[in-house]
């Protein structure tokens, strides 16, 4: 741990109050949260977690068999229509709420699913709270790792690099960045697959790229993307691809 950082450690804890943390807490299957998400889970007074506008919050139901009761819980409901995402004025307010229980002395955990700084949500809590409060993020199991554990192909090898790529980025660009990678994991796919698939299959890369959804959890599919029929897809879902290794000079 270098000086700096001590520095920065010992002004947060200086500044008092309770202690903001992010939790990453796996991409859905309960036994792939940490013992460290586990334990701060099982110990703070506040536990807040993103929803949608309507329905259940999937990172709730993923830790709710350990919360330990009687304690304080913030829906963090918010629009997941294009243009309209990140919410500020939602995040202002949530941010405004979970302040004020810090202020107070009160520990909130946010948990986020998968890993807290792979596209997740508390980074719009982090950039709003972790100036003025002591801030502790605990990494996750990201949906990368679960989708390549689950489809049975390493991600890259030796000095393959990995392109992480969300499939709502404009076609012409998708096929601009897939055109270098040696391998890329697309993300996000939801209402892309057609695009996704009409790109891969312009580059000649449809053939071997694997489709997972909802990796880890009870409704898991894996299966080649080429036998994806439909031209929409969940928005927990990733396609992989990987060329063939390039030889070393």
């Amino acid at each position: 741990m270098n000086m700096d950082h001590k520095g920065q450690h010992k002004n947060a804890e200086d500044r008092g109050g309770g202690t903001l943390y992010g939790l990453g807490i796996g991409p859905g299957d309960p036994e792939l949260i940490t013992l460290k998400a586990l334990k701060i889970i099982q110990s703070v007074a506040v536990i807040a977690y993103p929803a949608p506008e309507k329905g259940d919050s999937l990172a709730r139901s993923i830790a709710a068999a350990h919360f330990p009761g009687g304690q304080t819980e913030i829906c963090i409901r918010t629009p997941m229509t294009p243009g309209n995402f990140p919410a500020d004025d939602v995040y202002d307010r949530y941010a405004t709420e979970i302040s004020g229980h810090l202020t107070a002395g009160r520990d909130v955990a946010v948990l986020c699913e998968g890993d807290p700084f792979l596209y997740g949500s508390f980074m719009y809590i982090f950039a709003r709270l972790s100036r003025d409060h002591p801030t502790k993020v605990v990494p996750g199991v990201s949906s990368l790792g679960a989708c390549a554990a689950a489809s049975g192909r390493p991600l890259v090898s030796r000095n393959q690099t990995l392109s992480i790529l969300p499939a709502p980025m404009e076609e012409q660009e998708l096929e601009r960045r897939l055109l270098e990678a040696d391998a890329a994991a697309i993300m996000k796919v939801g209402r892309h697959m057609a695009k996704v698939k009409r790109v891969l299959t312009k580059l000649g890369l449809d053939k071997d790229a694997c489709y997972v959804e909802r990796a880890s959890m009870a409704e898991e599919k894996v299966c080649a993307l080429q036998d994806m029929d439909e031209d929409a897809a969940p928005y927990f879902s990733m396609v992989l691809v990987r060329r063939d290794e390039r030889p070393e000079p």
